[in-house]
Parts: structure tokens; C-alpha cells; sequence
């Protein structure tokens, strides 16, 4: 019994000597090993000793994730599901740019107009596309998409009813079949949209620039995009009876551009000159205050009609997109090259303004027939805007129609061109693949074509002139038999700024207007530097 607890003991002995203090198996090379470890950590300053155990945690954290990673990896989308995240996503940056161009009608529209009215026309810009979302949110949209009858939508309207979007063709089951060839969700379909209406109130704000009264410029922008450019983006986007004729407007020169256009002339004729504008028959020039502005609006809208027109595709097509992107640069090259020209031979000298809209001029040409035309044609399409919205300008300064950045000789008269255009330019159905087989418009009455296109481009645009007018002319009236449209002549004199907003964009800068309320700039004194201030 005694020797079995003296063995015990030894046992016991011996083992504590194979341990030590904490635990780990004792040896004197560890012993060592561990005395040096402890040392040169004590030599270590505090900051690299804090590190030890975050270093530890990480490579625990390390040791778990490729444990984690040997489990099975879930499924994939499908080929289908990125087609429409990717078109999704094309079709959202798109729109962004698109929106971005509010910031380049802001610019251009500031810049071309004088210093005391900036406040005014910054808040007309700013305003109009929230107005926009929510009366295009609320009725627009549904009369233009909603399924209703060939004149106008009746259902869609807050964005209710049926849709199974990005279904398309025969899958799709829902209130918005003008627009089931789209594979995106409705909110991107609408979100592409709304940027589009948005435009076409902008359009009105340059050339009823610095006398309308401000909540009357609310209140027609409000309707134009609720229910006057809805009712004829219907006819020729949401399957109506133009559409139905054979109509094609691939981006809007008529949809968007010309409803702006109509509209915003309709203004101008009803306000009448800016005060002093004409004097003795003449026209007197009232230059803008910024051109340096004025040329980076154009430079913004440029860019951003790289959203306007390939966006239309509303699909992630990279020979689509590029041609038209294509198209829409020439465009705008060959508008500003032309207008150049123009200008310099016409009025003597290459007025930048003139550079200035000849570009948008060559940009709001080629649109309508961008998908359709090769770049030789988009070249002769924007050439032709170029020279002709020089002759606009001066055409409607001499009968005294005073719009102060051009939006008339841009938006009206390109766009009509360009609607028309298709009709001449057009390389006829199954050349390009991207508007389906057997699809897009006849073969150009200038390729060889027949009449046939041409003429149905010219309906159209008569067609859409004469709704838009129509109902701008009747808005106006009632806004200007209600309300009143103008403002008093002595907040005309001190500028809309102080007037309309109480408020100055350059405060504490002298004012360019004098005694008389006015600039005193002389009747032909040196070049007018904005649009619209032209008599020849």
C-alpha cells in the first residue's frame, strides 16, 4: 500500500514537471523560446502590442470564412433576369441624363437673358420639374400610356391598374400595351418618361422670359404636362392614331420638342415685346449677361442628349446605342459648323449665340429619325438645322415675336425639320435590327423611296401643331383674362428678381439698368449677344 502512494507521488511529481505555469507541455528549449517571445513583445512600443490580438482575431475570422466557403453556392440569375437588370440599369442612367439637362436649359436660359431677371428664370427652371413629376405622376402619364382609344388614355392614371412589367409582347398582361415592347419595370418606364415631359415645359420658360408672371408660368406648366402634351404623345407614343398610321418620332422632335415649341410661341405672341424691345421700327438689342454660362448650358444639353436619344432604346443594345449615339453627335457638329458659317456670312460676324442654338438646332434635327438614318444622313439633317434656325431667329424678330434665347427657332422649327426629315432620310424597315424586323418607317423619299413616309410626317406634325396650339391659345386666354400674364411695367424696369422674388442673383453687383429702366445699349450697338435680337 505504501509503495503504490509513493509511486503515486512520483508520478504526480513528474507530471508537474512536464507542464508549465500555464499549462503548455515544459521543455527547456520552449522555456527559452517563450522567455524570448516574452521579451522582445515588451520591447515592442504599445501601439504595435495592440496589434497582437486584433492580428489574432483576424486570422481566426480568416480560418472561419474558408470553412464558410466550402459550402454549396446558391443558383444564379438567369439569363433573362440580366437582361433586364442590365437594360434597367441603362434605361436609369439614361433618364439621369436627361434630367441633368434642367441644369443645362437653367445655364443656357440664365445666361442669355439679362442680370436682373437670373433669380427668375433659375426658379421657372428649378420649379417646372418638380411640378412636372407630380402632374405626370398623377394624370399624364395615363393619358399618354393608358390604354384608352386612339385620341387618349383612360386607365393608368397614379400609376394603378394591372402591369406585369418587364413582361413583354404576348406576356405582358397590364393597362400599359404602348409600351409593352420595354423588358424594364414600369418604374423605369415611367421614371424615362417623366425626364421627357419634364423638357417640354422647360422649353416654355426661354421664350416667356422676363416679364410672364411667375404662378402663371406655374400654372401652364402644370397643364402642358398633365394634359396638353400627354394628349398628343398618345397619338404618336401610346398607340394611337398616328402611330397607327405609320408615324415615327423615335425621340421626340415632334413628341417633346415641337409641343414645347407651339407652346412656347403661343406665349411670346400673347405677352407681347419685352418693354423697349422695339424702338422706331427696330429691334434694340438687350444682350445676355452671361455667355460664359450660356456656353456651358449648351455643353450640358449636348452631353445630355447622349440620355435623350440612344436612351430611347430602353434596352442595354450596344449597336443601337452606339449608332445613335453616333447620329445625335454628327447632328449637333454639323448645327454648329452651319450656323457658324451662317452667321458669319448673314449678320457679319460668328456670333456665339448663334453657334450656341445652331448646335441644339442640329441636336433637336436629327432626333426623330436618329435610330432610322445613317451618319451621312444625321451630317445633311443637322447642316440644314444649322443654317435654318440662323433665318428663324431673324424671322420671328421682325414680326416681333421677342423670344429672348430662341426656344421658337430651336425647338419649333428643328423640330418640325426633323420630323420631317424622316420622311426623307429614312433607310427603310430591316436595315438596322434594332426596331424589329419588318419594322420602322419606309424607305426615305430622298434614297429612293416613295412620297409615302414624307407624307404621313407631314400629318403628323400638322396634326400635333394644331392640338398644341389650340390648346395652348386657350389656356393662355384664360390665364391672361384671370389672372393677368404679365407684370406691371415698373417691376418690368427694376428687373423680376426684386419684383417677382425680392431677391437679387448678384447682390451688391451695379445693375444694367438705367434711369430709364432699361439698358442703354443703342439700337445696333455692337452684336446683341443673345438669340432673338436680330433685325436685318
Amino acid at each position: 500500500m505504501i509503495s503504490r502512494l509513493k509511486i503515486k507521488k512520483k508520478k504526480s511529481r513528474t507530471k508537474s514537471k512536464r507542464l508549465s505555469s500555464n499549462g503548455l507541455p515544459y521543455s527547456p528549449r520552449s522555456a527559452m523560446m517563450w522567455k524570448q517571445l516574452q521579451t522582445a513583445v515588451k520591447r515592442l512600443t504599445p501601439s504595435w502590442q495592440a496589434c497582437i490580438p486584433i492580428a489574432t482575431v483576424i486570422v481566426m475570422l480568416w480560418g472561419y470564412s474558408a470553412v464558410a466557403q466550402d459550402a454549396p453556392a446558391a443558383a444564379g440569375p438567369t439569363t433573362a433576369e440580366l437582361k433586364v437588370a442590365l437594360d434597367t440599369l441603362w434605361v436609369a442612367i439614361a433618364a439621369f441624363l436627361v434630367f441633368f439637362m434642367n441644369a443645362g436649359f437653367c445655364m443656357l436660359e440664365t445666361g442669355f437673358c439679362r442680370q436682373k431677371n437670373a433669380v427668375n428664370v433659375l426658379a421657372k427652371n428649378l420649379i417646372v420639374f418638380a411640378l412636372a413629376t407630380v402632374a405626370f405622376w398623377a394624370i399624364g402619364f395615363g393619358l399618354m400610356f393608358g390604354d384608352g382609344n386612339p385620341f387618349i388614355g383612360l386607365n393608368g392614371f397614379f400609376l394603378g391598374g394591372a402591369d406585369n412589367s418587364p413582361a413583354t409582347n404576348d406576356a405582358y398582361q397590364g393597362v400599359f400595351s404602348s409600351l409593352k415592347w420595354a423588358g424594364v419595370p414600369l418604374a423605369a418606364k415611367f421614371l424615362f418618361q417623366l425626364v421627357f415631359a419634364g423638357t417640354a415645359a422647360t422649353i416654355v420658360s426661354g421664350a416667356v422670359a422676363e416679364r410672364i408672371k411667375f404662378v402663371d408660368f406655374l400654372i401652364f406648366s402644370l397643364i402642358l404636362v398633365g394634359i396638353i402634351y400627354p394628349i398628343t404623345g398618345h397619338w404618336i407614343w401610346g398607340g394611337g392614331w398616328l402611330q397607327s398610321r405609320g408615324f415615327w418620332d423615335f425621340a421626340g422632335s415632334t413628341v417633346v420638342h415641337s409641343v414645347g415649341g407651339w407652346a412656347a410661341l403661343m406665349g411670346a405672341a400673347f405677352l407681347g415685346p419685352r418693354l423697349g424691345k422695339y424702338q422706331d421700327g427696330q429691334s434694340v438689342a438687350f444682350p445676355g449677361h452671361n455667355l460664359s454660362i450660356a456656353t456651358l448650358g449648351c455643353l450640358i444639353l449636348w452631353l445630355g442628349w447622349f440620355g435623350f436619344n440612344p436612351g430611347s432604346t430602353m434596352a442595354a443594345d450596344p449597336n443601337a446605342i452606339t449608332h445613335i449615339a453616333l447620329t445625335t453627335n454628327m447632328g449637333a457638329a454639323a448645327g454648329g459648323i452651319a450656323a457658324t458659317v451662317t452667321a458669319w456670312l448673314y449678320l457679319g460676324k460668328p456670333d456665339l449665340s448663334m453657334i450656341i442654338n445652331g448646335i441644339l438646332a442640329g441636336l433637336v434635327g436629327v432626333t426623330a429619325a436618329c435610330a432610322f438614318i445613317s451618319i451621312g444622313s444625321a451630317l445633311i439633317i443637322g447642316l440644314i438645322a444649322g443654317v435654318v434656325v440662323v433665318f428663324a431667329v431673324t424671322f420671328f424678330d421682325k414680326r416681333k415675336i421677342d423670344d429672348p434665347v430662341g426656344a421658337t427657332s430651336v425647338h419649333l422649327v428643328c423640330g418640325i425639320w426633323g420630323s420631317l426629315a424622316v420622311g426623307l432620310f429614312s433607310v427603310g424597315p430591316g436595315v438596322y435590327s434594332w426596331y424589329g424586323e419588318g419594322l420602322g418607317p419606309a424607305k426615305g423619299l430622298l434614297l429612293g423611296g416613295g412620297p409615302g413616309q414624307f407624307i404621313t410626317q407631314l400629318i403628323g406634325v400638322v396634326s400635333v401643331g394644331g392640338m398644341t396650339v389650340l390648346l395652348s391659345t386657350i389656356l393662355w386666354m384664360v390665364l391672361k383674362a384671370t389672372l393677368g400674364i404679365r407684370v406691371k411695367p415698373e417691376e418690368e424696369f427694376e428687373g423680376l428678381d426684386i419684383g417677382e422674388h425680392g431677391m437679387e442673383a448678384y447682390s451688391g453687383f451695379v445693375k444694367e439698368t438705367g434711369a430709364g429702366g432699361f439698358a442703354d445699349t443703342g439700337k445696333h450697338g455692337g452684336m446683341p449677344n443673345s438669340p432673338g435680337e436680330y433685325a436685318k
